[in-house]
């Protein structure tokens, strides 16, 4: 019975965990680039009564053995890497990876970041920036005086100036491949760091033949949460974890009857 309450315990603290994932999940239904994640648990060490195969008798074996599992744990919380649906807004600077990749930014502290929101913006120096000011790397620089900014599937920059037929080069896009992205860290802000899980970035030109997706410009990639799916998978926690304390609850009554038999 000792075993139940910490199993069943283990259990509760499992779905907890679950719970708190599914809500941070929901929580980031309308972020734009997020991408969500899904819990993964495991089962703990066993407390092996009989031993499967060992010996029943000089010629016989037990078949199946005794072994009392001690509950469960969280193990990870993977980062679902599917694509979210596109949003058109309109905007010239607003991006969208189409397939694999990830843009490039630079951070306040001189460290590389990389995210899959697209929403960019112009600093006073004309600079391509994050809605937090991080600068994309390499940097793009477009002139005050720039007209018609045009941004191709494979990441040329060109814009026009006035009384100017020809376009102008401002810089080409290179997006960062990984070989496991569910091994980034997330940073928040809707950044990520790389770890020795996810191995080093390879850059490369969109669409060109490493892998990387192509950029489709005036629109944002929306985050890939699906509420039905969430919403399934709080109330199945929410009946795992009754289930559980039900288990806590019933151990309980046990320990109660076994007290009353002194009395």
């Amino acid at each position: 019975m000792i075993r139940a309450l910490y199993s069943a315990a283990s259990g509760m603290s499992a779905q907890q965990t679950n719970v708190d994932n599914i809500s941070h999940n929901l929580a980031n239904a309308n972020t734009v680039g997020f991408k969500m994640r899904r819990a993964q648990f495991q089962d703990l060490l066993y407390q092996n009564v009989i031993q499967p195969g060992s010996s029943a008798n000089s010629q016989a074996f037990v078949p199946t053995g005794l072994q009392i599992g001690l509950g469960t744990r969280a193990i990870s919380n993977e980062i679902i890497f599917t694509q979210g649906n596109f949003t058109m807004t309109n905007n010239p600077y607003d991006l969208v990876i189409e397939g694999n990749g990830f843009f490039a930014v630079r951070q306040q502290n001189g460290e590389l970041a990389y995210t899959r929101a697209g929403a960019f913006h112009l600093d006073q120096d004309g600079r391509m920036v994050t809605a937090d000011g991080n600068q994309l790397d390499p940097p793009i620089t477009l002139p005050p005086e720039a007209l018609n900014v045009r941004i191709a599937p494979d990441g040329t920059v060109t814009y026009s100036l006035p009384g100017q037929g020809s376009s102008q080069r401002a810089g080409q896009f290179l997006l960062a491949n990984f070989q496991n992205p569910a091994g980034l860290s997330s940073l928040g802000k809707n950044l990520l760091l790389p770890t020795d899980a996810s191995g080093q970035p390879t850059l490369s030109i969109p669409g060109g033949p490493e892998g990387a997706g192509t950029l489709l410009q005036g629109y944002v990639e929306q985050s890939n949460v699906s509420l039905v799916e969430e919403f399934i998978s709080l109330i199945t926690s929410q009946r795992a974890y009754e289930a559980n304390a039900k288990v806590v609850k019933a151990a309980d009554e046990m320990y109660q009857q076994l007290n009353n038999l002194t009395r």
